[in-house]
């Protein structure tokens, strides 16, 4: 099929997947991003055939990926996700590196690159699909929503700071180097971004926002394109370019144009839940082989594997580590919230086979598992929540229902 045509098609099953996921919520509330995939899946190469990706739909893919980040992103509050918290996660992030690099070594049979794409792809976690579950179910601005956010922050931004590192094709010192270039350079955006914007700029996101102006819609895809751009020119992982961009665009808009910041942001996700970020998941379904991890028993054997060391390597720390006022069911809700990933997995073998440095079978088997772990786990968790009769957490005055 052309490019037009599996566009069309990749838009059906971007409305057919919400669809599904309400029929299906009623009875088992089944996150949307698995009928995508699945559906991508379905319709993909390796089933039905109507589907093939190239390069548009590859970048439109990818520009997906960096929105699905910069919403991640502009969720945090780095406000509240401080101390204690942001400490805790941290550790927990980093006892989790350390595990899942010995555990892929062991793996990889002592192959340093194999073993960095699967230690990494295993600490990582779904922020950009976790948090719409909490703020669907009102918990996003209490106790248990802020922690979330502490926890899988660094989550996301560990691993996409760890592909800078050790997966840019460098030396690790001149990587290094390049990111601590890329950190002060980011550290100035923010002390702009503190500083007060001139009243201007409120009147004119004010004036503009109904409109075709849509002045402070197209402020942040600059803000954005800018960051994309500044990561792209250090030779850094565009995901660290859309995480920060997230960032500097709360406190942006926060301060500038709070009356409107909340409308904008609905604004920005409509455009990204819209059509971007499905477009990648449904890409991500289209893409994937599912001939390489049938016809290799030992790779279909791995998915189990993986989806284990998922829980394994990042939720005991995370269990361990969780604040102590914490009881049993938040605590391993916290940690089978953690252990969920996939966007940055997909991220990760993608570079991965790209540079050769894993085999197809083994990042299918990792992409697989990371797919079960969207269905499982966060329906384990909601239901340890639910279990203990958790109060709904209100949710702040003003933010978008978009998520």
């Amino acid at each position: 099929m052309t490019h037009p045509g599996t566009l069309i098609l990749i838009m059906a099953v971007a409305v057919l997947a919400p669809l599904l996921a309400h029929g299906v919520g009623r009875r088992v509330p089944v996150p949307l991003v698995i009928f995508e995939i699945a559906l991508g899946i379905l319709v993909g190469p390796q089933v039905l055939g109507w589907a093939r990706t190239g390069q548009v739909l590859d970048t439109l893919a990818d520009l997906g990926l960096a929105m699905l980040i910069f919403l991640a992103g502009y969720e945090i509050d780095f406000t509240a996700v401080r101390g204690d918290t942001l400490r805790r996660s941290t550790c927990a992030w980093l006892i989790s590196l350390v595990l899942a690099l010995g555990i892929a070594l062991l793996m990889s049979g002592g192959e340093t690159f194999e073993s960095f794409v699967i230690g990494t792809a295993l600490t990582s976690t779904a922020l950009g699909t976790v948090l719409p579950i909490l703020r669907d179910r009102g918990q996003l601005h209490g106790r248990f929503g802020t922690v979330m956010s502490g926890f899988g922050a660094v989550g996301e931004f560990g691993p996409v700071i760890a592909i800078a590192l050790l997966l840019s094709g460098r030396r690790p010192a001149e990587s290094a180097l390049l990111l601590v270039a890329f950190g002060a350079i980011t550290a100035v955006a923010v002390l702009w971004a503190l500083r007060p914007r001139p009243a201007w700029f409120a009147r004119l996101t004010e004036v503009t926002l109904h409109g075709s102006g849509q002045f402070a819609v197209r402020f942040v895809m600059l803000l954005l394109a800018c960051m994309l751009g500044l990561a792209e020119v250090f030779g850094l992982d565009v995901l660290l370019g859309a995480f920060a961009a997230g960032v500097l665009t709360r406190l942006v808009m926060h301060d500038a144009a709070p009356a409107s910041s909340a409308e904008v942001l609905g604004k920005v996700e409509a455009m990204g839940f819209g059509f971007l970020v499905p477009l990648f998941y449904v890409v991500t379904g289209i893409e994937f082989d599912l001939q390489a991890l049938f016809d290799d028993l030992g790779a279909l054997l791995l998915v189990p594997v993986f989806l284990v060391l998922f829980l394994l390597v990042r939720g005991a720390p995370v269990y361990l580590l969780a604040p102590r006022d914490f009881g049993s069911a938040d605590r391993g809700a916290l940690a089978l919230f953690a252990s969920t990933c996939l966007p940055l997995v997909v991220a990760l073998t993608t570079i991965g086979t790209d540079q050769k440095v894993i085999g197809t079978p083994e990042a299918a088997a990792l992409v697989g598992a990371a797919m079960l772990s969207v269905l499982l786990f966060p329906l384990s968790a909601t239901g340890l929540r639910s279990g203990r009769k958790a109060r709904p957490e209100s949710q702040a005055p003003g933010e978008s229902e978009a998520w």
